[in-house]
């Protein structure tokens, strides 16, 4: 899947938006899983998913805040890596 024409707003406005990529999200979904010791084919597949299923929300949106997209993305992850979606959806609080 390609990645789409959909505008992310950045955290609280305070930088310009930019369109979305998946393989950023991607990259973020599956180093949160590694994060937590998940093996690396677990953390692709999961990442891979992820981002479809992230992708398809988006479809129908002109655009979205990054933090919308968290959320969204930690979610989905949260059912089969729980550590991970809460490191994903908290990395900027945790050390």
């Amino acid at each position: 899947m390609s990645d789409a024409l959909i505008d992310i707003i950045k955290r609280e406005g305070r930088r310009p938006s930019e369109r979305f990529e998946r393989s950023k999200l991607h990259a973020s979904v599956y180093a949160a899983c590694l994060s937590v010791q998940a093996p690396q084919g677990e953390a692709q597949r999961l990442a891979d998913m992820i981002c479809d299923i992230v992708a398809a929300w988006c479809a129908t949106k002109p655009e979205v805040t990054s933090a919308d997209l968290r959320r969204m993305a930690a979610r989905h992850l949260e059912a089969f890596q729980p550590e991970a979606a809460y490191l994903y959806k908290h990395h900027k609080l945790v050390l």
